[in-house]
């Protein structure tokens, strides 16, 4: 699998120019699996999470138009991550390379990616967010840690790594959450994380904002998967590539994307990425 960093959205249109021949390879591999008409479905791969060959699920849960989500299926049978998560793994590996003592922050524990991250790196802290109400850092009867990106209970200069996947998509100031994750990161610190992202805009796209207390649509209301709640989480923002300088502000030094995909992994879809920022 390639790695490619890119700062902005030229150097993205570049990229796409180079990897061309590679991803009309993998959309003509995804559009042969549509094409089948089966609901359900196997691909052989390999599977960086399980380390071996396996042969990952394919659904149409959580499908938009119709179209395989390919983002958030392609599951691993031994791991139970899908692609995203898969290639987060993968990714923070090959990019942030954790030494097994590091304090890792990680924005979610009732999850299959929590289970998998606690074994290899035992300074693993995850949490969710549990309520307007709840004091940060606060365990619930189930040993849950509440914690809120805007305002977090870890000390300045403490953390190693944040890993935060699809969640500043939910704050109508994300701005605040970013510049909390820049303050309880060490200087040198990472922060590694994915929104829902749109690579043709420079813009963001706000989809909710509140003003005066109340939630105002400017788009269709857009909810999201939420593992604490079955209501769903709002989605106030599609982030695009001014979101990097936006980090920056937060007191970050660097902050840039990797576009990815691979056949071999499993990695499908179009327009994958995810994000890095350097304190």
């Amino acid at each position: 699998m390639k790695i490619r960093r890119v700062r902005s959205l030229e150097e993205y249109e570049l990229c796409q120019l180079r990897s061309h021949d590679e991803r009309k390879a993998l959309r003509d591999f995804e559009l042969e699996c549509e094409k089948s008409g089966e609901k359900k479905f196997r691909i052989s791969g390999f599977s960086y999470t399980a380390g071996s060959e396996v042969q990952f699920l394919v659904d149409y849960q959580s499908s938009v138009g119709g179209r395989i989500n390919w983002r958030e299926r392609v599951i691993c049978p031994v791991s139970h991550l899908n692609n995203r998560l898969r290639a987060s793994v993968h990714l923070l590996d090959i990019e942030l390379a954790p030494y097994k003592d590091d304090r890792i922050f990680l924005s979610e524990q009732v999850t299959p990616l929590y289970n998998f991250l606690r074994p290899r790196y035992p300074n693993v802290v995850g949490s969710e967010y549990l309520g307007p109400h709840r004091a940060a850092g606060s365990l619930n009867d189930d040993g849950i840690r509440h914690e809120d990106l805007t305002s977090l209970s870890f000390d300045r200069n403490s953390l190693d790594y944040i890993l935060s996947f699809d969640c500043f998509e939910h704050f109508p100031r994300f701005d605040r959450a970013f510049m909390e994750c820049a303050r309880v990161l060490r200087p040198g610190g990472k922060m590694f994380w994915s929104v829902p992202f749109v690579t043709t805009s420079q813009a963001n796209i706000t989809r909710a904002r509140v003003i005066n207390g109340e939630i105002e649509h400017v788009l269709p209301p857009e909810y999201h998967g939420d593992p604490v709640n079955t209501q769903g989480c709002l989605c106030y923002t599609h982030f695009g590539w001014e979101m990097l300088e936006q980090v920056r502000q937060s007191g970050f030094s660097d902050a840039y994307a990797i576009p990815y995909g691979s056949r071999e992994f499993g990695y499908l879809g179009a327009s994958q990425i995810v994000f890095v920022a350097e304190k």
